[in-house]
């Protein structure tokens, strides 16, 4: 293929392409209608659109995209750094048709302190620009309601919502409310504390929101010892309370190592539609910030890709200085004065680990959400797991499981359960009295079930299931086996659930020779296969516990001279039992049946 078809054949964008940079950059890709559609960080401009349209792209959306160019426009910058940031406050603000979409987290509330002379703490969701000081935004919020107890009991910051300027409190226009006579605020709205003081709580509380407890703590306890010192008991008791409260508070908060400052920590998790990313901010040893957040996935970007653009997000969000941001995996990516490190011990990983067990928990809080708006989706995902763990061609939404139920080979019964996309399929339920076979051979039991379920829907022309399950180990399958593959000639992959001596699911077995698949128990894939066993198990046994109890009540009745069904059926409704009938005087029977049948049936019984 020659150089100007790999280009395509549109020369106004081969011009554009061919006389671009080697130098880093982004690059914006427009549609026919002069809108951004996709925005691109490079260390190499040219190299990197280049690559667009060289090659023949695997990504149906990729090359959707392409088809979608009709003008290039890129911004060169210095460092890869500045590309990066570039990059993403234009995603940001463009919100291409082919980038990744960070997920809004307006529903996450942050702490404010208000700008006002004597400034309000308090949780919100809106972010006001009016020079107010945000922290957060929380996505755990029991931290956040953690934190924010600590400062109610550390500072008697006011809560009320009245405009308490100089000019107000000096023309006396508020009275002292509850909370101040509840001692939770020093009245400021009427002159009793001053500006000073407040604001140096307020200091105070910021340090404690930054995650800077131990600097508060330190200053709090040298300034007890001093007034102890001057003999300033009761003063000094109240700094040690406030000091109490910091410690406890330190200790219940994640403390990996006093010698760890300002250290940045990312993980990421994906699955087919979004990515997962955590960032952990340390202080002083312990975790101040903590954060997940979501991206919809567009363009089938990597994971490298994507933690790239979101430790540029969380930065620039957070406006952190950090030198060292802890990843779990190498990146091409270079940051002024800035280290990244992949722990592999210690403390580090420590962290790393914790930043891991957060965006995994984090997936599947989302995942829960997910599926409670829309269940079948649930379900959906429970198959594609069965499918991938199975390596299967087609997704299993039909599946029959079967079991037999005997009593050393007497009343001998099977049944046959259907769910249908996860779920039970009730009125396919089938009940089988076995045949053909004479004691207790299970084996054979399951080959005449299988046999006669299968031969019907071939002959009906019915649908077939993607999947058997046996309730059993290695012996059920190959029986099965034997009647699905060499007798019938179908291709539908076989299951065993074998149980433990508790008589609890404990391994699910699959392939020829049988291999015991590696599905944790307690998951909610093996949750499925195990209802699916104790459903055809439920089923057979009512089933044989029903046959049993007719033929006990059949073999007491069937055998007397005279008694047909309808005297049966009359005798039984009248009595209830065969042991009230044994019971009942001749003259009680007779006057069901006659005279004649009532001694028949009383010889008999006796």
């Amino acid at each position: 293929m020659e150089k100007k078809e790999e280009l395509g054949t549109n020369e106004y964008l081969r011009g554009i392409v061919l006389n671009l940079p080697e130098s880093p950059g982004i690059y914006q890709y427009l549609n026919q209608e002069g809108t951004i559609i996709y925005v691109g960080k490079a260390k190499n401009l040219k190299r990197r659109v280049y690559s667009y349209f060289s090659k023949e792209h695997q990504s149906a959306k990729t090359r959707i995209l392409v088809s979608k160019i009709a003008d290039i426009r890129y911004i060169v910058v210095n460092t890869e750094e500045d590309a990066l940031l570039l990059e993403n406050n234009l995603i940001k603000k463009y919100k291409p048709r082919y980038n990744v979409l960070l997920k809004d987290d307006k529903t996450y509330p942050s702490i404010c302190i208000s700008n006002e002379y004597f400034p309000r703490v308090f949780k919100t969701r809106k972010i006001i620009r009016n020079g107010s000081t945000y922290f957060g935004p929380y996505s755990h919020i029991p931290s956040m309601v953690a934190v924010l107890e600590l400062i109610k009991k550390l500072y008697a910051i006011r809560t009320c919502t009245l405009a308490l300027t100089p000019e107000n409190i000096q023309a006396n226009k508020f009275k002292v409310c509850l909370e101040y006579h509840i001692k939770n605020c020093k009245a400021p709205c009427i002159g009793l504390q001053s500006h000073e003081a407040y604001m140096k709580d307020i200091a105070q509380i910021k340090e404690i929101l930054k995650g800077n407890t131990q600097s508060i703590s330190q200053a709090l306890k040298k300034e007890m010892l001093a007034l102890a010192e001057e003999l300033k008991f009761e003063e000094a008791q109240k700094l040690k309370e406030k000091y109490e409260l910091i410690e406890s508070y330190r200790s219940k908060s994640e403390v990996v190592s006093s010698v760890l400052h300002n250290i940045d920590v990312f993980a990421i998790e994906t699955d087919e539609h979004s990515a997962y990313i955590n960032y952990l901010h340390i202080t002083n040893g312990s975790i101040n910030q903590a954060f997940t957040f979501e991206y919809k996935i567009r363009m089938n970007e990597s994971k490298e890709e994507l933690l790239q653009l979101g430790i540029a997000e969380m930065r620039e969000r957070y406006q952190s200085t950090s030198k060292e941001i802890i990843i779990p995996f190498e990146l091409d990516m270079e940051m002024k004065d800035v280290t990244f490190t992949i722990p592999q011990r210690g403390d580090k990983k420590h962290l790393l680990e914790l930043s891991i067990m957060n965006v995994k928990q984090y997936k599947v809080d989302r995942l829960k959400q997910a599926e409670k708006l829309n269940p079948e989706q649930r379900s959906v995902r429970l198959m594609k797991e069965i499918q991938e763990q199975l390596h299967i061609d087609r997704l299993p939404v039909h599946i029959e499981c079967f079991d037999n139920s005997n009593i050393q080979g007497s009343d001998a019964v099977a049944a046959c359960v259907v769910f249908k996309k996860a779920k039970p399929s009730k009125k396919d339920y089938r009940k089988y009295i076995i045949k053909t076979v004479e004691g207790p051979d299970d084996y054979a039991s399951m080959q005449e079930v299988v046999r006669r379920r299968y031969n019907r829907i071939l002959e009906e022309q019915g649908e077939l299931p993607d999947l058997i399950l046996t309730d059993g180990g290695k012996g059920q399958m190959e029986v099965v086996r034997q009647v699905i593959e060499d007798e019938l000639h179908l291709n539908i992959p076989i299951v065993g659930l074998a149980k433990n001596n508790r008589h609890k699911t404990s391994e699910v077995l699959y392939g020829f020779p049988p291999v015991v698949l590696g599905i944790k128990q307690g998951t909610p894939l093996f949750h499925l296969l195990e209802n699916i066993q104790d459903e055809v198990h439920r089923f057979a046994i009512t089933f044989h516990r029903d046959k049993r109890s007719k033929s006990q009540v059949a073999s007491a009745l069937d055998h007397i001279k005279g008694i047909g069904e309808k005297r049966k059926t009359a005798l039984l409704k009248t009595f209830k039992s065969v042991a009230r009938i044994k019971q009942a005087s001749l003259e009680e029977i007779a006057a069901v049946v006659g005279e004649a049948a009532a001694k028949s049936i009383k010889e008999s019984l006796q």
